[in-house]
């Protein structure tokens, strides 16, 4: 539209306006409009005429104030069928207006950060007279999600004043956002001393805010397990949105308020040798080093890592009180950690009567056998493998050789069953010899020409000795000899030649004991002789009884000697003799050679007899 067209439209206006002076306009609008960034806003102006009869002609014009400064600018008018926007301005590409009977609608398009301001809406009567009023333009960006860091060192509830805990970022929001902090859900608020909350905001290039927040609170112990977070608020078209930021939570560090000690290993009861580990643990955060003591040197401090000590090969003076206490420490009051240790032990058996006892054939003897422990024992006795009594006492009673041998007590601990220790002693039965056997004569029946075993066997001690009388063979020779110190054993082999008379005699320090052996000869073959039964029989009883008691009196005779009852010199000789009555009468000769022998080795050859068989008939 050229000048002059403006000019006579004007005029025109003016005329009009002269002829309707009786009509008044009216015009409403909102206060604000709201729309977020980048969408289209609708920004209505109603209006009304009280005569709308005598209105014939109406403008419209629309106005935006300038943010520089209190001017408005021009946007668009429309007169009639004349609908202009304005050129030049930074809304000319951006607005569309309609138009009806009632109301003008200035529609912006992409709405700006820039687009917060006041629209002016201007209705012209004429004669009607002129109204505008305004509406504000509210633009609204949402933050981004809160994002929250917590402070990665540790906070000591020691600090004076309070401590950074986090730090809270809402970021490109419009306009500003506030941001509120919580501590498990319930929210802080700024108190001298205890909290102190920092905001802050940067306006970024594009227009948008970024507000940062930082919390410093005072921590205590129980803030351990608290957990932190932060919620922005902001504005948003006809209401207000809320977002909460993830948790976090905090190291706090405290000096520890309590101390336990405990052992970690063996498991059960303690016993010397063991190596034992003891373990201290507080509750302070970071945990503390520990200092380890004993009750009785309490200024002593252990060799320890960290919290352990370990106590190797112990004994029973380790037995005691152990503390352990926080080596660094600002705890208002010593704290510290205590345990009893006892080392149990077991002493080497004690045994009375120690290693060996003798004993008489028939005596009684208790023996004992004890260890010192620090726990109640138990003892058992064994003899050969086999158990053989209980308790600490054990008693033999009404001893035989059976008796001898090696006693052996173990002492045990039930509680510990680790610990055990023994101890023996060996008993000695002394007692004159016993042949074995209950038979005091043994009769036998052998064809002639054979070969008999003869055999005898004698317990007692001094271990006892074994010599053979034979009447009636040559031919005999011992085939097993064994000797111990409670046992003697020999078995000699005979030829049958004819009826044997044959005496084992046994005999030590402490006594004699005889078997004798009768061995009747059964003839191969039958001669036609004259044979008288009664005067046989009568001469072999009267040899046996001769044989009996030359070996009798020799065994007195020998016992009494090596008892020194009866004293010998080296001088002199004594023959005893008997006049012969028969062909098997028997002479025996006692001398004393002392160019070859003394007196401690004379033997009676009746008694003893020749093992090497060459005695003559």
């Amino acid at each position: 539209m050229t000048l002059q067209q403006q000019r006579a439209f004007l005029c025109l206006f003016l005329f009009l306006h002269a002829r309707s002076v009786w009509a008044r306009v009216e015009v409403t609008m909102k206060d604000n409009v709201e729309v977020y960034l980048g969408d289209s806003a609708e920004i209505v102006c109603h209006y009304n005429f009280t005569e709308a009869n005598s209105v014939r002609f109406v403008m419209f014009q629309w106005f935006v104030k300038d943010k520089g400064s209190s001017s408005r600018i021009r946007i668009y008018y429309a007169v009639e069928d004349n609908k202009i926007v304005d050129e030049g301005t930074e809304y000319s590409g951006r607005i569309q207006v309609t138009l009806d009977q009632h109301k003008t609608q200035l529609t912006i398009q992409e709405v700006q950060l820039s687009d917060e301001r006041e629209f002016i809406c201007q209705v012209n009567g004429l004669s009607a007279g002129t109204m505008e009023r305004k509406t504000h333009l509210r633009v609204f960006a949402p933050p981004g999600s809160p994002v929250i860091r917590g402070v990665q060192t540790g906070i000591s509830v020691t600090n004076e004043m309070p401590s950074k805990v986090a730090t809270c970022e809402a970021r490109n929001g419009y306009p500003k956002s506030n941001i509120t902090w919580y501590r498990n859900n319930m929210p802080l608020v700024s108190s001298a001393g205890l909290v102190n909350v920092w905001t802050g905001d940067t306006v970024e290039s594009s227009g948008l805010y970024s507000v940062q927040s930082t919390l410093e609170y005072q921590v205590v112990k129980e803030d351990k397990d608290a957990n932190f977070s932060c919620e922005v608020s902001f504005f948003v078209p006809g209401d207000i949105m809320i977002v909460e930021s993830s948790s976090v939570g905090i190291t706090v560090h405290y000096p520890p308020t309590m101390v336990e000690l405990w052992r970690e290993s063996p498991q059960g009861l303690v016993k010397e040798g063991d190596t034992v580990e003891l373990r201290c643990h507080g509750d302070g955060n970071p945990m503390p080093t520990f200092i380890f003591t004993r009750k009785e040197d309490p200024d002593v401090e252990f060799d320890s890592r960290g919290n352990v000590l370990m106590l190797q090969a112990v004994s029973r003076s380790d037995s005691d009180d152990y503390l352990c206490r926080p080596r660094d420490t600002t705890a208002l009051k010593e704290v510290k950690g205590e345990m009893r240790l006892k080392v149990h032990y077991l002493d080497p058996a004690v045994l009375v009567p120690k290693e060996s006892e003798v004993m008489l054939k028939g005596e009684d003897l208790t023996a004992s056998c004890n260890a010192l422990s620090s726990e109640k024992t138990s003892v058992v006795w064994y003899k050969d493998g086999n158990m053989v009594g209980r308790g600490n006492m054990l008693h033999l009673q009404d001893a035989t050789y059976e008796t001898a041998g090696e006693y052996v007590c173990e002492v045990t601990v039930p509680s510990v069953p680790a610990l055990h220790t023994s101890g023996s002693v060996h008993i000695v039965v002394h007692g004159g010899p016993q042949l074995v056997g209950e038979e005091q004569e043994v009769h036998l029946e052998e064809a002639v020409g054979r070969m008999v075993n003869l055999s005898c066997e004698a317990r007692g001690h001094p271990a006892p000795s074994i010599t053979w009388i034979f009447v009636g063979s040559q031919n005999w020779f011992e085939v097993f000899s064994k000797s111990s110190d409670h046992m003697t054993h020999s078995v000699v082999s005979v030829a049958v030649k004819s009826d044997i008379s044959a005496m084992c005699n046994t005999s030590n320090d402490l006594g004699i004991d005889v078997r004798a052996f009768s061995i009747k000869a059964i003839p191969l073959v039958t001669t036609s002789a004259p044979f008288s039964p009664e005067g046989s029989g009568v001469i072999i009883v009267v040899i046996i009884l001769c044989l009996l008691l030359l070996a009798i009196l020799g065994s007195v005779l020998y016992f009494l000697h090596k008892k020194g009852k009866i004293p010998c010199g080296r001088s002199g000789k004594q023959d005893i003799s008997k006049e012969k009555t028969a062909k098997d009468d028997i002479v025996v000769e006692m001398k004393n050679n002392a160019n070859a022998k003394s007196e401690d080795t004379v033997l009676l050859k009746a008694v003893n007899g020749d093992k090497n068989g060459t005695n003559d008939q």
